[in-house]
């Protein structure tokens, strides 16, 4: 017999926030059909009329902000200012689609070969289900939910059973931004009834954020059902520091990009990989800064990181840092559980980081750090390839021309940040290659994931 309620944990305290009853399969399957009825509806609006709800769902996002951001905190661990960005990025996305999608979406017009008229639609194609993580519990299920609701379809949600109270409270918002009814559904499921919602007949598209293992069985599922996937899975971010590179800057960024979000992000700075000219003088900066980096309370201005969003997560990391050392890595700070209450984990870097430890061939989602020394700019970049991950990255360079090319003919990442690092741009794609999945979000690209490209010929004769 299936567990009846869900609870959510504080990491920050390791106590229970709240519990919350798990959907029958009934429940489950009525919100499939409701979502349909909801969408039959909803296709027949303009993309103009679809843009103006868009756009206030960005403004109730607003509104609710505080709110939000506190339960965000509360339930994963993130700073404040942090969970702010965040509600400031999706808030940003509705009005970006708002603004663009209508034209994105607009019919175009071909000659046909014989002279006839070709004219391309752009049609929703139903309910798409999302299967979201935890660590941006806003943003995660704004950028699916955004592009597919532009696009004409309904939307379902499952989100990361930790981060139940922001998903319904996203819930009540879309509603109050004037969302019609049953529209975009929150469903309380478990892996079973999940799976359910993959086969049954009226979802049309799934979307999944999460690791290459669980991408491998959703894309599995989805795909003898005959269902189209985008699928944003794990990664293992390299960032090159050049011979020319600015090393103060570098290492601005790289601490940023290590700890952002406590360490928990897909697109992250993950492996710093330094060429042997410069890698003494970055190895000493990044170090000593990590190494002040104050772990806490995340609601505190005082914290740089607050705790890891689980304690079976902090107890994964751990066993990944001292798997690495068992095999040669060495700890040049962190690297130890603390004690207290609450998942926290100290900003760690690992140094003499080489294949076959899960510093270099893993992804470590928290604030670990890999160091790793290459010969010469281009043995960074082929170190930086060297992964069967390939979501992101970033290159530092004084010589931006170079690294723009560097990025565009050799490093096989979906994105890569030059002499920066960041997360999302809601006018640029998102997305990766290889073991980090496939599809685009955002920029315009989200929004033809899951429509009928249709073609309407008009022949002459």
């Amino acid at each position: 017999m299936k567990e009846k309620t869900l609870k959510t944990i504080n990491p920050a305290t390791g106590k229970e926030l709240d519990t919350y009853e798990y959907f029958t399969d009934q429940e489950a399957k009525d919100a499939v059909e409701e979502c349909h009825q909801a969408f039959l509806k909803w296709r027949e609006k303009s993309p103009k009329q679809r843009a103006e709800v868009i756009k206030a769902i960005g403004e109730k996002l607003t509104e609710y902000k505080a709110e939000l951001v506190k339960l965000m905190t509360a339930e994963m661990g993130k700073l404040l200012k942090q969970g702010e960005q965040e509600i400031d990025l999706c808030a940003g996305i509705c009005e970006w689609t708002a603004a663009n999608g209508p034209e994105n979406l607009k019919d175009e017009e071909r000659e046909l070969p014989d002279g006839g008229r070709g004219i391309i639609t752009y049609s929703p194609i139903g309910v798409i289900y999302g299967i979201q993580p935890w660590n941006f519990p806003a943003y995660q299920v704004i950028r699916y939910t955004i592009a597919n609701l532009m696009a004409g379809n309904g939307v379902l949600l499952k989100h990361a059973e930790s981060v139940t109270g922001s998903g319904l409270l996203l819930e009540k918002i879309f509603k109050e931004a004037g969302l019609p009814k049953d529209l975009f559904k929150v469903l309380l499921i478990d892996h079973d009834q999940s799976d359910s919602i993959i086969e049954h007949d009226l979802v049309r598209g799934v979307t999944l954020t999460g690791s290459p293992g669980a991408g491998k069985i959703i894309g599995e599922k989805a795909g003898a059902n005959l269902k189209k996937t985008v699928l944003e899975l794990g990664s293992n971010d390299a960032y090159l520091v050049l011979e020319d590179a600015d090393i103060k800057k570098a290492v601005e960024w790289c601490v940023k990009g290590r700890v952002y979000n406590n360490g928990e992000t897909c697109v992250a700075a993950k492996r710093f990989v330094v060429t042997e000219k410069v890698y003494d003088e970055f190895k000493e900066a990044f170090v000593e800064k990590m190494k002040n980096l104050k772990a806490g309370d995340p609601t505190s201005d005082e914290s740089d990181l607050g705790p890891m969003a689980r304690e079976d997560l902090r107890e994964e990391l751990h066993e990944q840092v001292e798997d690495s050392v068992k095999k040669g890595a060495a700890v040049l700070c962190g690297g130890k559980i603390p004690d207290g209450d609450g998942f926290y984990y100290p900003a760690t870097v690992l140094a003499n980081v080489k294949p076959g430890q899960p510093a270099y061939d893993d992804e470590l989602f928290g604030p670990v750090a890999s160091l790793i020394k290459a010969k010469d700019d281009e043995d960074a970049m082929r170190i930086a390839n060297d992964s069967r991950f390939g979501l992101g990255g970033g290159i530092f360079s004084e010589d931006v021309d170079k690294a723009v090319e560097l990025a565009s003919k050799h490093f096989d990442t979906g994105m890569v940040f030059i002499n920066s690092f960041g997360l999302a741009q809601p006018n640029m794609p998102f997305g990766g290659v290889k073991n980090s999945g496939y599809g685009r979000e955002h920029g315009g690209f989200g929004l033809k994931e899951f429509v009928n490209a249709k073609a309407i010929n008009i022949l002459n004769g």
